[in-house]
């Protein structure tokens, strides 16, 4: 005997439940990926829509099928937006707002206490789209991410094709046309939606515990305070830099900065004062440089950065525009201090021969910035360079090459 729709819903139903409980004390309290709160809210959405629909044929249909029709999209647009988690992008919330809304008002106007398909045309409309909006983010999803990223993109957009089907069906031929109920019936997409909803947890839930793995690593290897590379992470991409240059026969320079009388901006402002200029200044830094460029948090107000391809003369010119850009900074509350440099340069040539390993240019920015903080501050200073490299930086506007 062919089961009947409700009885394939309340099946959905005890599916759902049991996924849900699954994936949140699995996944979502090990990992809290925000992909798993998102799927755990779709599934919740899911359930309680397909609740409301086993309402049909009751007194409560008037009211029950406008909110399970807002809960499923809202369900398909939670799909969409845990995809977009996984790529780092935030919530569209304009959009979600508008198909709950619209499947909301269009269901309410077309007599939902009578009619089981009330606001069909826009309801499946937009489980088309937020479905196909997942299927592309999925497509888009970085290479990083398990092989399971091909296969689940290609199951969104199977979901999102057969609700286009299902909605061109709607159009031509009604929801009481032979080919809407023998391909697109309530039962039908039960079935569809349930196979799907059961490979999708168990499949996402490897994407969710990736994604809490990166987030665990990102932390490991950037300072907590400034967002910045951290020393020990620093130092390993720095090392593997520098030996690129060398083989590469190319030249670098490797700068270290710190903040000037740093120590009065605690005392006279307070610690939460200086965590804002530490911010501000690595903010800064990372508007300056280029994205090939390595910047990093050294220790306390010290940064040290790597200039791939600059000559010391070039990263002069860097210092000199992150201390303009540092002044220009609109930051109402204090008078954020000025910084010194010492610039060491690395690559092949007769006066770097010992710069080419990390050691030797930070020892030998070490001492630069030694210098630069003993002739007064709020300078650059080139290691070796006694003559021409000691440039006081207020008031400088020299632009990057």
């Amino acid at each position: 005997m062919a089961l009947d729709t409700a009885t394939l819903r309340v099946a959905f139903a005890v599916v759902g439940i049991v996924l849900l409980v699954l994936f949140y004390m699995v996944t979502y309290r090990r990992t809290r990926a925000p992909y798993s709160a998102w799927w755990c809210t779709a599934i919740a959405m899911f359930l309680t829509g397909s609740a409301g629909y086993l309402l049909n044929g009751t007194g409560h249909q008037w009211w029950a099928t406008p909110l399970a029709n807002v809960l499923v999209v809202f369900g398909a647009a939670g799909v969409w937006t845990g995809t977009r988690s996984l790529n780092a992008r935030k919530p569209v919330p304009l959009l979600i707002a508008a198909g709950m809304a619209l499947a909301g008002v269009s269901t309410a106007v077309d007599n939902p206490g009578t009619n089981v398909w009330a606001g069909g045309t826009v309801f499946l409309a937009f489980l088309t789209l937020f479905f196909g909006l997942a299927a592309s983010e999925l497509f888009r999803l970085r290479r990083g991410f398990t092989r399971l990223r091909g296969p689940l993109a290609v199951v969104s957009g199977f979901l999102s094709a057969f609700y286009f089907c299902r909605f061109a069906a709607f159009l031509a031929d009604g929801p009481e046309g032979r080919i809407f109920q023998t391909f697109f019936g309530g039962a039908a997409t039960t079935l569809i939606n349930m196979a799907v909803m059961v490979v999708v947890s168990f499949s996402m839930a490897t994407f969710s515990e990736e994604q809490a793995a990166r987030d665990l690593r990102k932390r490991a290897l950037h300072d907590g305070l400034t967002g910045l590379l951290n020393r020990t992470a620093f130092l390993d991409l720095a090392a593997d830099r520098i030996d690129s240059l060398r083989r590469g026969g190319r030249s670098g320079s490797l700068m270290l900065a710190d903040l000037d009388h740093f120590k009065t901006v605690n005392d006279t402002h307070g610690h939460p004062a200086g965590d804002k200029a530490l911010r501000a200044f690595a903010q800064v830094c990372t508007d300056t440089v280029r994205s090939t460029d390595l910047v990093g948090r050294y220790g306390g107000e010290e940064f040290i950065l790597l200039l791939s391809g600059a000559a010391p003369e070039q990263a002069k010119q860097v210092a000199h525009l992150i201390s303009q850009n540092l002044r220009a900074a609109d930051f109402p509350d204090f008078t954020l201090p000025t910084v010194s440099f010492g610039i060491a340069a690395i690559g092949e040539g007769p006066d770097t021969p010992d710069a080419n390993t990390l050691d030797a240019a930070i020892d030998a920015a070490d001492a630069a910035l030694y210098e630069a903080k003993s002739e007064g501050r709020d300078r650059a200073v080139l290691a070796g360079d006694r003559e021409g490299g000691q440039d006081q930086l207020s008031g400088s506007g020299a632009a990057r090459p």
